[in-house]
Formats: structure tokens, C-alpha cells, sequence
């Protein structure tokens, strides 16, 4: 098989990053690429289906992620994964042999370490240049869902029609299920038992990186996790505040003491992004230097400085988030042809491990099991939205009224960067909008 054959394929079966901002992962295979990684850190704090999946189905990923690597050419394929995750661990040994081009790096228990660049640089010691891609370094990073989904597309031609959910927190029993793409966040909740506080808030996401949801938002190729919280919860009541209150407090008690800089990942490795001279010059209305705004673009909004590193709790993610957005909104686009600094030689020793965070955050008492059920739970009404990655909305090619099955296309990819959608429950289409398809299971 080679890359345009496989790309085809991956394309057509809707495979998409499965968490994040859902890249199309075709467009991710290049024949540049002399190193991928399978990115297995599980990167947010209470999040653990990476690890399970890959512990139940070893051998497949392991195959495939080999395949891929032989597709593309790369060297070598090499496995990103926590020390402490044992078992999945022990389950890659007695697989792994198979594979020549595959080994393990092993990954300590720190914060943010499932960020690409992170990875890039624990595993391969090269630094992605500021604003650019990995394929750049010659480095493609795909994650443990993305690669069983991809050999489920080639080895059973089944489309990606479900998705892999934790459920922790507020729960009576934290389980992690696979659902239909399209049920709501609610169905998925009540799959964990009952919520065990009053009024509970769902934190759609990572405790880190995560917003707070709706009951009645749809599951997509991009949702791993819901964190079932009470409403006085820390980061409940960090994720409501205002920008606008958040500014007013940065400019009252910001001391300028680097710690968000000192502790940012990105800034360690080089990135010119310092979120502390961000909020001097944000919060006190400076704009003779642009830099300060500019470099916001850098910043992958991992959250450690305003979670962790702020001795104040002030926002400095969310305030530079904002900016951001403005500036893309105004046309600005990330600066290219940056080079970064030398990595900092005190990195070593700047990360956060990922038992203080939790505790810093009020998370502890909630890392407990939760087992996996690999079984699709049936449900009888799914929306499906035609924009769950990347890159331009897949196209509907069903119309209300039509009987569909299980994988059925239902959204054929747009032009441009776009993949395709297919049904996720057997049943009747009920509904075909702009941006989704109501499907009603048949009775």
C-alpha cells in the first residue's frame, strides 16, 4: 500500500485525531516523515482510555502503527508512553517484537507531556520551530485512538461511527464507554451510574484544556472525557469568570514574578512566548511593544500557568486566548521563519508532576478506576455534525426520510482539508440541517 492508497482510505472512513482539535489524519502522512511517535501520555490529569485501549488491543495498534511507518518510510516508529502505565506497558512487550521498526520511550508523569512539541522533544531531542508543523522536523505524532481507528478502516472497513469517553469525578461508578458519535453528553454520564453531587456541572474535555458543556451536546470524534463536577468546584468557578474581571485583577496584583514564563513548556523549549510580559503590557494598556501580543500566537493553551504556576490565580491562558482569537479575527496569522532559542538547560527541573497538579487543582480524591467497556452502547437518537475535525464541513448526501445503517456515509468529504461522516446508529433520518444529521433509531 502506499501513501495515497492509504490516505484514500483513511479520508473516506472519517478518520480524524480522536481528541484535540480532530487534524484529518490523512493529511498528516508524508513521505518527509523519517520518525512517527504514537502518542500514548494521556496527557490530561483523570484521563485513562488511552492507556486501556492500548493495553486491549496491543498487537493491532502495534501492527498498524508499523504499517503506517512502512507506508511513509519513515525509520523508525516509536511508542510515547507514561512509566507508570504498567500493564499497557507489559501488554507492548509481548507484542512488540514483531515489529523491528517499533521501540518504546518510556515518559515521565509530568504536565503537559502529551503535547506534540513536548513528545517531539522527550523522544527525538528535536525542537518544532515556533508556529511551525512536526512533519518540518520530519516527525508525525498520531495517537492511540486515531491508529485503531485506522485499523479498524483497513482491516475490518469500518468507519469511525463511535468514540472512546471517560467518565470520572461526581460519579457513582467512573467507567470509560464507547457511544455512537452524536449521543449526548448526558446519555454518556448516565452510563456511569449517578451523579453523586447537586446540580453537577459536565466539564466537556481534560481538567486542563476542557470547557465546561451542555447535557445535550452531541459526542464527536474529538470528545474523551467527562468530568462530572460539583458547581463550586475550582476550576467550575475559573472557567466562569469574566476576561474582563480577570484583566482588572491581573492589573491590581500581578507581580511580575515569571513564574507562568519560567514554568510554560513551549518557553523552555525555545518558543518566544512569556506570558508574563504579556499580562504586564495587556493589563496595563501598553501597546508600544506588539511582541508580547504577538508571540500570544505561540502559546498552545496548555493551562499551567494560570492552573499551576501563579502564586495569584490569575488567568493569564485565558486572557492571552482572547487575544488570540482577536488577532485572528483581525487577519493576523501565526508568524513563520522564527527560530527559537536554545532549549533551557533548568527544564529539567521546571516540570510539573502530574500527583501535584491534581492536588493543586482539588482532582486527587477522583483518579480512581475507571474500567473500559469496548462494547458500543446502543442508543436510539444520534446528531451527527458535519464538522467534528479540521478543515471544511463534510458535504450531507442523505435526505430526510432515508433508511441508513451502521457506517453508511451519510457527509462526503468537502473540498479542501475534509473527511467523511457516516451514520452511527441504524435508523431513519429525521432531520438534515446545514451543520448535522438527526438519525432515529427504527422502531
Amino acid at each position: 500500500m502506499n501513501i495515497k492508497e492509504l490516505s484514500k482510505i483513511i479520508q473516506e472512513n472519517g478518520v480524524v485525531g480522536a481528541g484535540g482539535a480532530g487534524f484529518p489524519t490523512y493529511a498528516k502522512l508524508d513521505e518527509r516523515a523519517n520518525t512517527i511517535l504514537l502518542n500514548c501520555a494521556e496527557c490530561e490529569p483523570l484521563l485513562k482510555l488511552h492507556r486501556q485501549l492500548l493495553e486491549q488491543h496491543a498487537y493491532e495498534i502495534a501492527k498498524t502503527f508499523s504499517m503506517v511507518a512502512d507506508t511513509v518510510g519513515a525509520d523508525e516508529a516509536i511508542i510515547c508512553i507514561k512509566k507508570e502505565y504498567k500493564a499497557t506497558i507489559q501488554a507492548l512487550h509481548a507484542c512488540i517484537g514483531e515489529f523491528p521498526k517499533v521501540r518504546i520511550h518510556l515518559l515521565d508523569g509530568v504536565y503537559p507531556m502529551g503535547d506534540e512539541v513536548v513528545m517531539i522533544y522527550e523522544a527525538t531531542k528535536k525542537v518544532v520551530k515556533p508556529g511551525g508543523l512536526p512533519i518540518m522536523e520530519g516527525v508525525v505524532v498520531l495517537n492511540v485512538e486515531t491508529v485503531y481507528n485506522i485499523y479498524r478502516a483497513i482491516e475490518k472497513q469500518e468507519p469511525v461511527t463511535d468514540k472512546v469517553v471517560s467518565v470520572v469525578a461526581e460519579v457513582s461508578k467512573p467507567v470509560t464507554v464507547r457511544v455512537p458519535l452524536g449521543c449526548t453528553i448526558e446519555e454518556v454520564v448516565a452510563l456511569a451510574g449517578v451523579a453523586t453531587t447537586k446540580d453537577p456541572v459536565y466539564f466537556v474535555g481534560g481538567p486542563m484544556m476542557g470547557n465546561i458543556g451542555s447535557g445535550s451536546q452531541p459526542v464527536t470524534k474529538t470528545t474523551n472525557a467527562v468530568l462530572v463536577l460539583p458547581q463550586d468546584h475550582y476550576l467550575v468557578e475559573k472557567k466562569r469568570t469574566k476576561a474582563s474581571i480577570s484583566m482588572n485583577r491581573a492589573a491590581s496584583i500581578c507581580c511580575q514574578c515569571q513564574m507562568c514564563t519560567d514554568l510554560c513548556p513551549r518557553h523552555a523549549l525555545g518558543h518566544p512566548i512569556q506570558p508574563h510580559l504579556f499580562m504586564r503590557a495587556a493589563s496595563n494598556k501598553d501597546f508600544q511593544d506588539v511582541n508580547p501580543f504577538i508571540n500570544t500566537m505561540f502559546c498552545s493553551s496548555c493551562g499551567l500557568c494560570e492552573l499551576y504556576s501563579c502564586p495569584q490565580g490569575l488567568a493569564p491562558r485565558s486572557l492571552m486566548a482572547e487575544y488570540k482569537l482577536g488577532l485572528r479575527k483581525a487577519g493576523v496569522k501565526v508568524p513563520q521563519g522564527v527560530v527559537p532559542a536554545p532549549v533551557q538547560p533548568s527544564r529539567e527541573y521546571r516540570k510539573a508532576p502530574e500527583e501535584r497538579l491534581e492536588a493543586r487543582l482539588g482532582l486527587t480524591k477522583y483518579n480512581v478506576d475507571a474500567p473500559l467497556n469496548d462494547t458500543v452502547v446502543p442508543m436510539n437518537k444520534v446528531k451527527i455534525l458535519l464538522s467534528q475535525h479540521i478543515g471544511a464541513p463534510a458535504k450531507a448526501i442523505v435526505s430526510k426520510g432515508d433508511m441508513v445503517t451502521v457506517g453508511q456515509m451519510i457527509a462526503q468529504p468537502a473540498d479542501g482539508l475534509s473527511v467523511a461522516i457516516h451514520a452511527s446508529i441504524d435508523g431513519k433520518v429525521v432531520e438534515v440541517a446545514d451543520s448535522y444529521v438527526v438519525i432515529q433509531k427504527a422502531k
